[in-house]
């Protein structure tokens, strides 16, 4: 074409993907705006665009013009005070943060919650934005239109507005003159460069954190200067503390924070303790895990003359030794939430205060926040009160010791840890009677050396003594919300913190139910109601099923993620209208925030700045996040390096979990730690993937690796710089799938839900047949 400009299906077509057009007038105009696009720093007359697409004929000149003028209708093209056209970008513009999911492309979050908004951007197209950057995109004409979400919105990098990180941890590869740091992050693909001069004490092996000095731009490569050295490669003290630095999280305090904790008295001030609800005389105790110091919550109990009973549910009361304003308050507030790695807890708060000052130690008096409820032997609430009390917790449980008790009918406070776990059962019913959905998943557990060296993994078991704690403190952070809403005055209700759950996309739950039904699952999406029956039912036939991790990770996928908000939407996982987070303020920041509000609502104070406190839900939302991504990265480092000590030639059961084109992903069951069996190492056959059904087929022998699948595979190599695992398949067990009529028929009860078998954690085992189909299509989802 002239002046060296390309038609976009020429030259252009990866940048700017066409949607299938319905008519040749859909084209021409996708094309009209893929060539402005191109060309979006010039400006051109209607007469240079029928000159640039050969256009003479006078019909089509008529056409054209119509196109620039509906093009410039939408917004698409911005038209100049001389009669000329522009692509106009800042329409077409967004503002997110680079998820750098893999070499080839990536995604701009847009920071919505819903996932089919983030814009798909390849590498090409980054622009030298890194993993993590904030950065300005612009959508690409055609990649989503009028049709809506059939394909996902793609565009290019524009501007970077803010860089996410500037220093970044691997491990160093040192040569004469100069040194490369491989990152630790899986989301950086390319090693920094780091001068001779800029080694400092770094050692060839050694794990480093590295400032970077120059970014990538495609021109030049990245490069840095070693600030710190954090040890040698491997060993467990470096490779924890290179997960805290690769997530940007704090190894210490600040001194002024630690000095600020240790200035605040250990005494509690008699004026003070009139000033509060004196509760020390009602028998209470704490129920934890074993290995915990951070007693957040203790219950209490007491029978009531009209057969009622009195339980309070105490919480530690922070922020009576946190004020707004010090150093405490802002390291708490940048921290957000402590970090739970696989051997460690990175608390949120200095040591005094977290495991002493405001952990509800046994055998000593405590400043508490309080909800104290008058429950019926129903488990339904008559009364309630809120506010700041002192209590003496008579005896610290652990939650092995607690169900001990339970279940042996023997022990400290036998009758009241009874009575509470009969309630906390029937608050539970009421839960699901409710559409509550079950979203229990496995989680692994790890018995280390002295060394931090794995030496057994094992599944985390949740008895009822954890279930006990977990619905007492599900109905005071309900109770609290519905309180603080009830004061509102006006037409304005209080502005309050809430942990928000929005209703899930039933687009995407069909298509997980179409795939969960493969396998024998069937999963109703036309309504909550049904939804959560069925939903629950599922969870429960998933249970002691090979396939049950995988299965449950995939459905809690399709659920939108939890977080924190004053817009006052409920919460859709536990079927509650309104839900805060008050019972953890020792490791939650939100939970601070809920204190102060309830506190003040209870003053008479008026609601507060919505922005505000919007600004700081955010935040902590985001701190969560992070810290999730952490302490998944302890948990996957340890799998791996637990998987590097077995014997090679070991055989371990697993799962295929994933299936892509480059090969298929296996849980093994025993240790729930995930592998990649990759496509050039099955060597039987040339296999295709077959999207639609999550499948390899086989192109000479049809054999058939899907989702789901047992398998049994043997290490190949553990990559404990990257934390991963690759794996030999050893041979194929067929299908894990049950026979439709055994699922439907195994362990259900009229209204959908099996109370017994949930509490009791046990399963039977059902039947397995295989069936295979060729499939028809080859579409992904």
């Amino acid at each position: 074409m002239r002046n060296n400009r390309n038609k976009p299906r020429e030259n252009h077509s990866r940048r700017s993907p066409v949607q299938s057009a319905h008519s040749f007038l859909d084209e021409m105009k996708n094309d009209i705006a893929a060539f402005f696009e191109i060309n979006s720093k010039e400006s051109f007359s209607q007469a240079a665009v029928l000159d640039n697409f050969d256009v003479q004929d006078r019909k089509m000149k008529l056409i054209t013009h119509g196109l620039i003028g509906e093009l410039t209708d939408e917004g698409v093209l911005t038209r100049h005070t001389d009669g000329t056209y522009q692509f106009n970008e800042d329409d077409r513009t967004v503002e997110g943060t680079v998820d750098h999911v893999n070499p080839r492309f990536a995604f701009v979050s847009t920071g919505s919650g819903d996932r089919d908004d983030d814009v798909y951007v390849s590498t090409d197209d980054l622009n030298g934005a890194v993993d993590g950057d904030k950065v300005k995109v612009v959508r690409l004409s055609g990649s989503r239109g009028s049709q809506g979400r059939s394909r996902r919105v793609e565009g290019r990098v524009t501007e970077i507005v803010e860089r996410g990180r500037s220093e970044l941890v691997g491990r160093i590869a040192t040569w004469p003159n100069y040194g490369q740091v491989i990152p630790d992050s899986k989301k950086l693909y390319e090693e920094i460069y780091v001068p001779k001069d800029k080694l400092g004490e770094a050692k060839d092996g050694d794990k480093v954190i590295v400032r970077m000095t120059r970014f990538p731009d495609g021109r030049h490569r990245p490069e840095g200067e070693v600030i710190s050295v954090l040890g040698k490669a491997g060993e467990n003290n470096t490779e924890m503390h290179a997960i805290l630095a690769e997530f940007g999280l704090p190894i210490y305090f600040p001194e002024a924070v630690e000095q600020e904790s240790e200035r605040i008295s250990e005494q509690i001030p008699d004026e003070e303790i009139q000033k509060r609800r004196d509760m020390r005389g009602v028998t209470t105790f704490t129920i934890d895990p074993e290995d915990a110091k951070d007693f957040d919550d203790a219950l209490s109990v007491q029978i009531l003359d009209n057969g009622n009973y009195e339980i309070g549910v105490h919480i530690a009361d922070v922020t009576h030794y946190i004020r707004l304003g010090t150093a405490l308050e802002d390291e708490a507030f940048k921290r957000g939430t402590s970090v739970y790695l696989v051997d460690r807890v990175v608390p949120m708060l200095p040591e005094k205060l977290s495991n002493n000052l405001c952990s509800l130690r046994p055998n000593e008096d405590k400043l508490t926040f309080s909800a104290v409820f008058e429950m019926t032997p129903d488990a339904k609430v008559k009364k309630e009160w809120f506010g700041r009390t002192v209590i003496h917790s008579d005896r610290r449980f652990a939650y092995e010791e607690a169900q001990d008790v339970v279940d042996s009918g023997q022990g400290d406070y036998l009758e009241e840890l009874r009575l509470l776990n009969e309630l906390a059962f029937k608050l539970r019913d009421e839960r699901f009677r409710h559409g509550a959905i079950n979203f229990e998943t496995v989680e692994v557990k790890f018995k280390l050396d002295e060394n931090g060296v794995p030496l057994s993994v094992y599944p985390k078991v949740r008895k009822d003594a954890h279930k006990l704690i977990e619905e007492f403190m599900l109905l005071a952070n309900k109770r609290v919300a519905e309180f603080v809403h009830g004061l509102s005055r006006g037409d304005h209700p209080n502005v309050m913190v809430y942990r928000v759950h929005d209703s899930p996309d039933f687009e995407k739950l069909r298509t997980f139910a179409t795939f969960a039904g493969k396998f024998g699952y069937k999963l109703k999406v036309d309504s909550e109601k049904e939804l959560s029956k069925s939903f629950n039912t599922m969870m429960d036939s998933l249970e002691g099923q090979p396939e049950q991790n995988a299965l449950q990770q995939l459905a809690i996928r399709t659920m939108a993620k939890a977080r924190y908000s004053t817009e006052d939407i409920g919460h859709f996982g536990l079927a509650f209208r309104r839900y805060s987070h008050f019972t953890s303020p020792i490791r939650r920041y939100p939970d601070m925030m809920a204190h102060r509000l309830l506190q003040h609502y209870l003053d008479g104070g008026k609601s507060v700045d919505k922005e505000e406190y919007e600004a700081r839900c955010k935040q902590a939302s985001d701190r969560e996040r992070v810290a999730v991504e952490a302490e998944r990265a302890s948990i996957k480092y340890k799998q791996v390096e637990f998987m590097n000590r077995m014997d090679r030639d070991q055989e371990f059961a697993g799962i295929i979990t994933g299936v892509t084109d480059f090969g298929m992903f296996v849980e093994i069951t025993e240790t729930s730690a995930e592998g990649l069996v990759r496509m050039t190492d099955l060597e039987d056959d040339f296999y295709e993937f077959d999207k639609d059904n999550y499948r390899l087929i086989g192109k000479r022998n049809k054999r058939i690796f899907a989702f789901g699948d047992a398998v049994t595979v043997r290490v190949k190599e553990a990559n404990l710089a990257r934390r991963s695992l690759d794996l030999w398949l050893v041979d194929d067990k067929g299908p894990v799938k049950l026979a439709l009529k055994n699922r439907l028929t195994r362990r259900s009860s009229p209204d959908g839900e099996n109370r017994s078998a949930r509490r009791s954690g046990g399963s039977s085992a059902g039947k397995r047949g295989k069936t295979v189909k060729e499939p028809k299509t080859k579409k992904r989802r």
